[in-house]
């Protein structure tokens, strides 16, 4: 099995792809209407206890979807680290939600709800929708006052397994337990206080609920794949790369690529530090092997122009940096063809090459000798790009990164 995103456009081309988000979100906005979700007096019933309509379908949307996605993820299906979660801002967070849900209380909808009602025609849906048009207004004329405050307190990528520091199956267990307590609650709320009859709710919910119980208890027993997990799935491709030197770049290629504006360039060294602390590549980052299961969320972080480079003395250690980072879904990966030794070879000057050269017998060993750890300080470090003349094939390619996408409430 391999996990890759659904590629729309591919399949069905630029414009194609747009009738499949035309008709999700119209399937999206249909449910929210014959759900009752266009109709502010019963959004807002939610918060005096006489009807949870509204907890139970948004909690409903959560858990099965988390099950859904950490079920794929299990089984091989898709590649969690390919789905966009929201970076985590907690303070702003808190903040904003306190905001919009006094606003829920007051209004009667949510920005998604508000939608709803005014495509429909209701008055105060439409009045809701121009506010919210009008607050997006406002916020963005006067942010630049609280702008500090917007970005503090970042937790980037932030997700309830590392809040509680246990295993997802547990916490996909523990949410779904907690929203079906939350559903019965809610219709014992509804019974007592909005004088519902609760015999004419549909009884196939109680296997409902069963079969998420299950799929939840799966989830944990299966586990959720690790980094030689999804590599063993990403083998057989990746291999022929590998082999077909697709993904090795000429260090004449690299060095074009670091004076290229519109790229940004991160080279990995993977070597040890005391071979990085001797000679290594002008901004090049000192990485261990052991150091790349924390690196590689901030990675994904960096922009779409990004490109990555392992590297180490041969291509032994920098291979198995650009294994384990594949399997991460870091995104326009390349190896330097013949590490740093190929480096000094190509842009050093021809009396260091004659006169510094060691005899090694291990792969992966510093092939020059140096008096100092200069680091960074040698002029090959830092080789000027118009003194050389040489011929390569450029292997960069750029692929998209999934971008950010909208979030919040129906």
């Amino acid at each position: 099995m391999t996990p890759f995103p659904l590629q729309l456009t591919e399949l069905m081309g630029h414009w194609g792809s747009y009738w499949v988000y035309l008709a999700i979100g119209f399937a999206f906005g249909y449910v929210l209407e014959i759900a009752g979700f266009g109709n502010s007096l019963k959004l807002s019933a939610q918060f005096y206890f006489k009807d949870l309509t509204v907890l139970k379908v948004m909690f409903t949307a959560i858990i099965v979807a988390m099950v859904l996605v950490f079920g794929s993820t299990a089984l091989g299906l898709l590649d969690f680290n390919l789905i966009w979660v929201n970076p985590t801002y907690l303070w702003p967070g808190i903040v904003g939600g306190l905001i919009m849900g006094a606003g829920f209380i007051v209004g009667g909808f949510c920005p998604g709800t508000s939608l709803v009602s005014a495509a429909t025609g209701k008055l105060d849906g439409i009045m809701f929708a121009l506010g919210v048009f009008f607050g997006i207004f406002l916020f963005g004329e006067t942010v630049g006052l609280y702008e500090g405050f917007w970005h503090s307190s970042y937790m980037g990528r932030f997700i309830l397994p590392d809040l509680f520091g246990v295993e997802t199956g547990w916490v996909v267990l523990g949410v779904v337990l907690m929203a079906l307590f939350m559903f019965w609650g809610g219709e014992q709320l509804e019974r007592i206080i909005g004088k519902q009859d609760l015999s004419k709710a549909p009884k196939w919910r109680y296997g409902a609920a069963g079969t998420l119980v299950l799929a939840s208890v799966a989830i944990l027993f299966i586990g959720q794949p690790t980094n030689a997990d999804r590599w063993s799935w990403l083998a057989p491709a990746q291999d022929v790369r590998l082999a077909e030197r697709q993904v090795q770049i000429h260090p004449a290629e690299l060095l074009e690529t670091l004076h290229n504006r519109n790229l940004r360039v991160v080279m990995l060294d993977v070597r040890s530090e005391a071979d990085y602390n001797l000679f290594h590549i002008l901004d090049a980052r000192h990485v261990t092997l052991d150091e790349l299961p924390a690196l590689a969320p901030s990675l994904r972080e960096e922009p779409d122009n990004t490109v990555f480079v392992t590297m180490s003395n041969d291509e032994s250690a920098a291979t198995e940096a650009w294994k384990y980072l594949v399997a991460e879904s870091i995104p326009n990966l390349y190896i330097l063809e013949g590490g740093v030794n190929n480096w000094l070879a190509v842009f050093s000057e021809d009396e260091f090459r004659l006169t510094r050269t060691l005899a090694v017998g291990r792969d992966d060993q510093l092939r020059y000798a140096f008096d100092m750890a200069l680091g960074a300080r040698q002029p090959a470090a830092e080789p000027d790009p118009h003194d050389f003349v040489l011929e390569y094939v450029p292997k960069i390619e750029l692929k998209s990164k999934r971008g950010a996408t909208g979030g919040g409430c129906g």
